[in-house]
């Protein structure tokens, strides 16, 4: 169903200004990402925002114990890189 909430104008840029109200319908604030969708008829486009993958899954994944020792995670990811790097440094000799 299309509704008309208002209009706005191209700039000399081809640039436009997204009124207030279509803002708050589709809760965008600046600084927000939107995406374009062309109709496959060519005669529609459609505004939509984009939400981060981040902050979608923000809390997903439960921490192993409260609260967490980002120095130990971080000293662990890294001995697991470097021992990954020696065993491909080994293994092209």
């Amino acid at each position: 169903m299309r509704k008309s909430i208002t209009k706005s104008y191209l700039t000399r840029k081809s640039q436009v200004t997204i009124p207030k109200m279509v803002r708050d319908a589709i809760g965008v604030k600046p600084g927000d990402q939107v995406e374009f969708l062309v109709d496959e008829t060519k005669e529609s486009a459609y505004l939509v925002p984009v939400r981060s993958k981040l902050l979608e899954n923000f809390g997903a994944v439960k921490p192993r114990k409260r609260p967490e020792d980002f120095k130990k995670l971080r000293e662990e990811f890294e001995k697991g890189v470097s021992e990954e790097v020696m065993k491909e440094m080994k293994n092209e000799r």
